[in-house]
């Protein structure tokens, strides 16, 4: 075992996981722990605190067994929101991003001035996914827990709270609240005065390179950061020419920039990484969990993703014309509608299991060139960018393969595909002043099909005729 090892933990939606680096960037071992999402009601996602924090504990346990780390640096899933009492002991469930409850909140607070002027603070879109529009949301319908919280907090704030006894949250996370001005870094006062809130009921803003020791575990904790902001660091797509492209519950684009950036339409986001580093992106509610609820919900399948993916690569490009546009939880960018609905067009008799795979894999990826087509209009200047791709589905060759079939980008995969967890651990050797390993040259790269272009251009104007219908425009 080599001597400096460092622990990247990444916080996910359905599962925590826990990987062990050695100095160079190699993954030496990772454990994980799932956990369910529930929907208690129509349009709502929670998770069980008491979950989240087990799986957390349990990998820290076991990715720590034998060895003294050098520090363990955070990554987590962002946009949740708990209320917790004076004792830090949750009132509520964590209600993740794709809860949609706060609909009627968002829709009216976007249609504002008040909205548009927040957006433009904030980088953050309005939209049920925020949590301004969750706190919209408790203050309106359940006012007496609203004023019985002690603390409004995330996820990551309430396992941070529970190893080191602070209410924290890196600028990272707090970047992708829709409360934070991306200016000063801290908590914007008309926003706060808007929800008659005050700075103190949230956790205090601290750099993500800031780290303490564990009030019972003796380790070194290094706050670290969002997990699309650190997919990207870890992946290598902070810099020019490069793009970042993660697929797991849910997807995302990300690009660097380095100032604070909006869209006058309000279709993108734009989230802190560390120091002068920005990223503007777009994120797309349905990844991953689209192909969950096909195979359980809708095929009843009991094949395992890897079978699925097997037949689906026997399938033409373009699902012999079959396109799905998978809003099965509503939608962010770029059309920003928590009320989108899904929809299969062109089925025909002869589309068998294998094409239902097909296209929804194809449709995540339609989705997320969506959001490419609004951050890169120009086909030319697309043709100079590479996609960095992480997450989950950056161990499927036909998935890769498809995103630059769809695309026409080459895409290209880091040696690890676990960017965010390592992108924690970029933070932690910031934080700590600590040589940063020369980055890996790609494990693969992936080059675009020419004669799967037409096919997919038009599967993709398919799709924006059905979103653009769907949505009533």
């Amino acid at each position: 075992m080599p001597k400096n090892v460092y622990i990247g933990i990444d916080i996910g939606t359905t599962a925590t996981k826990a990987v062990v680096f050695a100095a160079n960037g190699d993954v030496l071992s990772h454990v994980s722990r799932s956990y369910p999402m529930y929907h208690p009601q129509p349009n709502w996602s929670i998770q069980k605190p008491a979950d989240l924090l087990q799986a957390v504990l349990e990998c820290i346990d076991l990715a720590v067994q034998g060895q003294n780390p050098v520090f363990i640096s955070f990554s987590s899933a962002m946009h949740s929101l708990m209320l917790v009492d004076k004792k830090g002991i949750p009132l509520t469930d964590c209600i993740l991003w794709a809860d949609n409850r706060a609909e009627t909140q968002a829709k009216r607070l976007r249609e504002s001035t008040a909205g548009q002027r927040m957006y433009e603070k904030t980088g953050i879109p309005i939209h049920a996914f925020s949590p301004l529009t969750k706190l919209l949301w408790f203050k309106e319908e359940e006012p007496v827990l609203f004023q019985q919280a002690h603390k409004f907090i995330s996820a990551k704030e309430y396992i941070w709270h529970q190893l080191t006894g602070q209410y924290q949250v890196d600028s990272s996370m707090a970047s992708g609240t829709g409360l934070m001005n991306l200016q000063t870094r801290q908590w914007e006062p008309e926003i706060l005065q808007y929800l008659n809130l005050e700075a103190a009921q949230l956790s205090e803003i601290v750099s993500p390179r800031f780290f303490t020791t564990g009030k019972n575990l003796p380790h070194t904790f290094v706050i670290g950061g969002g997990d699309g902001p650190l997919a990207s660091l870890g992946t290598g797509a902070m810099a020019e020419g490069k793009m970042a492209l993660t697929i797991g519950t849910s997807g995302a684009i990300r690009l660097p920039v380095r100032a604070p950036l909006t869209d006058p339409l309000m279709r993108t986001q734009c989230y802190h990484v560390v120091d002068d580093h920005y990223l503007i992106l777009g994120a797309i509610s349905n990844g991953a969990v689209v192909l969950q609820w096909l195979k359980e919900n809708v095929l009843q399948s009991t094949d395992t993703f890897e079978a699925l993916f097997e037949q689906a690569a026997a399938i033409p490009a373009g699902a012999d014309g079959l396109v799905f546009v998978p809003y099965l939880l509503g939608e962010r960018a770029p059309i920003w509608d928590a009320s989108a609905k899904g929809s299969l067009i062109g089925l025909t008799i002869n589309h068998q299991q294998a094409h239902f795979v097909r296209a929804a894999m194809e449709g995540i990826v339609l989705g997320l060139f969506h959001i490419a087509e609004v951050l890169i209009p120009e086909v030319e200047e697309r043709k100079g960018i590479t996609i960095q791709a992480s997450g989950g589905f950056a161990q499927s060759k036909l998935w890769l393969q498809m995103v630059a079939d769809v695309f026409q980008m080459e895409v290209a995969v880091a040696q690890t595909v676990e960017g965010s967890a390592w992108g924690a651990v970029l933070i932690g050797l910031l934080a700590l002043g600590i040589e940063i390993p020369v980055e890996q040259a790609p494990e693969a790269i992936f080059v675009p099909n020419l004669a799967h272009a037409p096919g997919y251009a038009e599967a993709f104007r398919k799709y924006k005729l059905a979103s653009a219908f769907l949505l009533g425009l």
